[in-house]
């Protein structure tokens, strides 16, 4: 295991959220912690689609798998990524339409 801190803390953090459902499992997580066949159904993703992504998330050290019985729950690997999406929903953009399409592409 490696322990990343600074610039590749956000560079692995940016890939993670650069996917739709990526996000949208961070933010559910920041919410409380779940179990993937949970997530899936409340995001309305296949359940592979759900284990690939937490899969990634767990890669990127964002998230960790927690034993709970015969189930694993997944949570943020630390509460103050919780935060920081919290704080991250409250930045408002200036976007370049011409620099970036409505779902966060670059076009340049």
């Amino acid at each position: 295991m490696e322990t990343l801190t600074h610039a590749p803390v956000l560079a692995r953090f940016g890939y993670a959220v650069s996917d739709p459902t990526r996000a949208r499992i961070l933010l559910a997580l920041a919410d409380a912690p779940a179990y993937p066949s949970d997530l899936a159904d409340s995001l309305g993703v296949s359940r592979q689609s759900m284990s690939n992504h937490l899969t990634c998330l767990r890669g990127c050290g964002l998230v960790v798998a927690v034993p709970d019985g015969r189930r694993t729950r997944y949570e943020l690997a630390d509460a103050r990524l919780g935060h920081a999406i919290r704080d991250l929903l409250g930045v408002v953009l200036a976007v370049d339409p011409a620099c970036c399409a409505p779902d966060g592409t670059c076009l340049a």
